[in-house]
């Protein structure tokens, strides 16, 4: 009959849902492994492993990191989480926490018959218009002795004041020109050792030992050349030495060698890294000369040890160069010294950059691991402040965000406005889960900040986790670097939308390898 409405069964609703509910669940499960550890009162997680090996950390990166999960939808979320550690070094939890309130909101609408089309449209216009919201409202850092810059670390540090100031002396050691070079982070350079002493060290730890014990433990001043290559002579062809030509050769090019090494040491070259191996030759000369080798050293270190001390690094043909040639490609520092107890090798006061190693010491293997993670974290916020500014922390910039998300959702149409909608429940999750952590009711408290806001027109205000009163965060020095809190959010926004778009889930077949050309694809009959 014409007019008629047809009403879809339940039970192919329930099917089109299917992938939804599945994945939100995955996400669900993922989420409330580290919620728990989000703020100053957040506890820790342990994770255990089939050997019984235990790690006891409140790092969520760290927790998504080792958590194990088949789930794809999970495997979504930890490595969209993985990629912002890389990033900007912070804020794994509140984007985990955030992308599962957008996709739990997400499929509650969806399940009520709003096309997901639609709320991915609303979802869009609102995390641009909160993401451009706390750009607005970021505060630069001038000055690398500003008191709000400690702050940032102590927070970041999970309120461990030691970890905090070596990330501020270090980031000072350095300079904010070094802090703002795209590819550089501080993180990496933090070293943690069992029964060291915590401290800045004005150059770089490379963890290696001289190659021979007989070579010197320290030198200073030093002179020192950087062999991106194997410290060896050229070779011969094994084919060519078992001719009277090829025997020649290969005692000519030994001897060359032998001639290239002591020019070496003639101008005063007392310090060589070699990227590759090192030939018995050069171990000998180089030893009876008093001067230190260092070998297999990684592309990363041989880069930084070049930039501190002035380098240019050389092939193993560079050492036929002429004595003024080589000379330009000897660097310098004040001091090279291998610390025997410690099992690695420092170079400090280098000509070149400055450079900055931030060595954590810790009692324990545990306590060790989990003090560098803190240390990395109060790194990564100190430069991301420096990067990109401060806004609010404790939740409250997320928070400042939702009148202007509400402005966009009365100019979206139809049902794009419940896109919108995720957008705001999610911004108040991460006050939510704070003050939850703290011991205090949500909700509550959540209506208590909105209501003072109203009142008082601040949007810095949130919930001081000590008291559970409202306090403004920015003047109680709780602050969080803006790049992190726009990336989580990016990125939230951008995994939500990834796993909302997933309609069905099918297993795939599993591929068959084609076999080489030539390889025998079966067993031949005689």
């Amino acid at each position: 009959m014409s007019g008629e409405v047809k009403h879809v069964a339940p039970i192919e609703v329930d099917e089109r849902l299917a992938a939804l509910l599945a994945n939100a669940s995955a996400v669900r499960a993922i989420a409330s492994a580290v919620e728990g550890t989000l703020g100053p009162k957040g506890l820790n997680c342990m994770l255990v492993d089939r050997l019984g090996d235990v790690t006891v950390t409140n790092d969520g990166s760290t927790i998504l990191s080792k958590i194990d999960v088949s789930h794809p939808a999970a495997r979504m979320v930890i490595n969209t989480a993985k990629a912002q550690e890389v990033e900007v070094g912070d804020g794994t939890t509140t984007t985990t926490i955030l992308a599962n309130a957008l996709i739990a909101e997400g499929v509650s609408h969806a399940s009520r018959g709003v096309p997901v089309t639609r709320i991915i449209e609303g979802m869009r216009a609102g995390l641009a218009r909160a993401v451009a919201v706390l750009r607005e409202k970021s505060v630069a850092i001038s000055d690398l002795d500003d008191p709000v810059l400690r702050q940032v670390a102590i927070i970041a540090g999970r309120e461990q004041e030691d970890l905090a100031d070596l990330a501020l002396e270090a980031a000072r050691l350095l300079g904010a020109e070094k802090l703002r070079e795209e590819a550089f982070r501080l993180a990496e350079w933090v070293v943690a050792k069992e029964g060291a002493q915590s401290q800045v060290l004005p150059g770089l730890v490379i963890e290696k030992e001289r190659l021979s014990r007989q070579m010197p433990r320290e030198v200073k001043p030093a002179r020192i050349l950087v062999v991106d290559d194997a410290l060896e002579p050229e070779e011969v062809e094994e084919e060519a030495l078992g001719t009277e030509a090829g025997f020649q050769r290969y005692l000519a090019l030994r001897e060359a060698f032998r001639e290239d090494l002591q020019r070496l040491v003639g101008l005063g070259v007392r310090v060589v890294v070699v990227h590759k191996g090192v030939d018995s030759l050069a171990e000998e000369i180089l030893t009876e000369a008093g001067v230190m080798v260092v070998r297999r050293v990684s592309s990363r270190d041989i880069a930084a040890i070049a930039e501190h001390t002035g380098a240019r690094p050389i092939k193993r043909h560079g050492l036929r160069k002429e004595a003024s040639d080589l000379r330009k490609a000897v660097g310098r520092a004040r001091r090279v010294y291998e610390d025997e107890r410690l099992e690695h090798l420092r170079i400090l006061g280098g000509r070149g950059a400055p450079a900055a190693t931030m060595l954590v010491g810790a009692a324990t293997a545990a306590v060790k691991e989990e003090r560098q993670r803190i240390a990395q974290d109060a790194a990564s916020a100190v430069q991301q402040a420096v990067r990109g500014g401060i806004v609010a922390g404790g939740g409250a910039a997320e928070l400042s965000a939702i009148p202007e998300v509400e402005r966009v959702r009365e100019q979206l149409s139809g049902m794009a406005a419940y896109g919108a909608d995720c957008v705001i429940e999610a911004l108040r999750r991460p006050l939510r889960q704070i003050v939850a952590n703290a011991g205090f009711n949500p909700l509550e408290k959540l209506g208590d900040v909105l209501a003072a806001r109203a009142a008082g027109n601040r949007d810095s205000l949130g919930i001081d986790c000590d008291t559970g009163q409202v306090a403004d965060m920015m003047a109680a020095g709780v602050v969080d670097a803006t790049t992190v809190k726009v990336y989580a959010i990016e990125a939230a926004g951008e995994i939500a939308e990834a796993i909302l778009r997933i309609n069905t889930i099918i297993r795939k077949r599993e591929e068959s390898v084609a076999p080489l050309p030539g390889a025998a694809t079966s067993k031949q009959a005689p």
